[in-house]
């Protein structure tokens, strides 16, 4: 046997997988799920607790958002199917490249987990003190690549989501359209928008523009396949996720264009008339109706602003684009344009249909 066929097996042997679906599907959506249940429940929990006087929630707040870190790292070393030695260990890894990794946290923490992990797998359960030996790879290994790295990682995303926010300020309609398009698809597709927008701190009216681009997908699916799927299939993808209909996607892919359309026409809405601003937590911008966790991260930016001094208060025209932008708008636009494909037989019967 060749010395090609043996790395091949053992890296078999050891779980290691170099493919994209297994680091820009799976360990991405797991960074999501680790952001959502540290930094953004903590900021809705902290948000909460200021809205109401209690100081409970905001200490609670406080500590589930101390824990981004270490929650992303253990989320994507889940998602690799780590051993339980190297996945524990992650958590000193996620905390390390995250506060080196600064306003880019979320990249390099992406970055050196999987880094720690891989070589965490590569020595777990070789040696007869593997309680020892496993740990101190994974640390020593992630918090080495964190140093080194982490910093210079998270200045290129922080300075990209400021390129394109900067960018969404100089062209509210055409970066209006651009980024509600793209990070609305995004959420459609089996890759993570929430972690796209977390992993580049997009908020400010970029941010605004993504949560249009975001519900369109989620709420259009949801109304246009209202017939095929009543409300069930309503509540799944308008409050869960349009992800539902990447099967349908690949079998007919005219049915993801009125959704798409709506982005396009959303985003500039939201820019250039509302002026919706995302400006809580990043990943918020990315999570659409689900949850409703954007609009929650839309209100919690309006009290930021306010608590900031740079916000008076919150107005009608404040709800009034929200809502507009967040259910009305989608379901109006996707649904208008489903009939008209309909119509022209690009949407036939049971395309939309789900298996709820």
């Amino acid at each position: 046997m060749n010395s090609k066929n043996k790395v091949s097996q053992f890296l078999r042997r050891k779980n290691i997988v170099f493919s994209v679906k297994r680091y820009g599907i799976d360990a991405l959506s797991a960074m999501a799920q680790g952001l959502f249940a540290s930094l953004l429940i903590g900021t809705i929990i902290s948000t909460l607790g200021d809205q109401f006087g209690i100081k409970l929630l905001v200490q609670i707040g406080t500590y589930a958002k101390s824990a981004t870190g270490a929650a992303m790292a253990v989320s994507i070393g889940y998602a690799l199917q780590c051993p339980p030695l190297v996945l524990f260990s992650l958590v000193a890894v996620g905390g390390a490249a995250n506060e080196l990794g600064g306003a880019g946290g979320p990249l390099s923490v992406f970055f050196a987990a999987v880094f720690a992990a891989e070589i965490g797998k590569l020595v777990s359960k070789e040696t007869k003190i593997d309680i020892i030996v496993t740990p101190f790879v994974t640390i020593f290994a992630g918090v080495l690549f964190s140093i080194g790295f982490a910093p210079t990682i998270g200045t290129a995303a922080s300075s990209l989501g400021a390129a394109i926010m900067w960018a969404t300020e100089l062209q509210p309609f055409l970066m209006g359209i651009v980024v509600s398009v793209l990070v609305g698809m995004a959420l459609t597709l089996p890759i993570s928008s929430a972690a796209i927008c977390a992993t580049l701190g997009l908020t400010g009216l970029a941010g605004g523009a993504a949560v249009a681009g975001c519900c369109a997908q989620m709420v259009g699916f949801a109304v246009m396949s209202f017939r095929e799927n009543k409300w069930g299939g309503l509540l799944a993808q308008g409050i869960g996720t349009s992800m539902l209909q990447m099967g349908n996607i690949v079998k007919n892919p005219r049915i993801w264009l009125p959704p798409t359309i709506a982005s396009a026409i959303c985003g500039p809405i939201a820019t250039c008339i509302f002026q919706l601003k995302m400006n809580g937590a990043a990943i918020a911008s990315g999570m659409g109706t689900c949850g409703f966790v954007g609009q929650i991260g839309v209100y919690t930016g309006w009290i930021n602003d306010i608590t900031a001094g740079g916000k008076a208060a919150i107005t009608a025209w404040d709800w009034c684009g929200l809502i507009s932008v967040s259910f009305v708008l989608p379901a109006i636009i996707t649904y208008a344009i489903s009939l008209v494909f309909r119509r022209m037989k690009w949407i036939r019967e049971n395309n939309l249909k789900l298996d709820l």
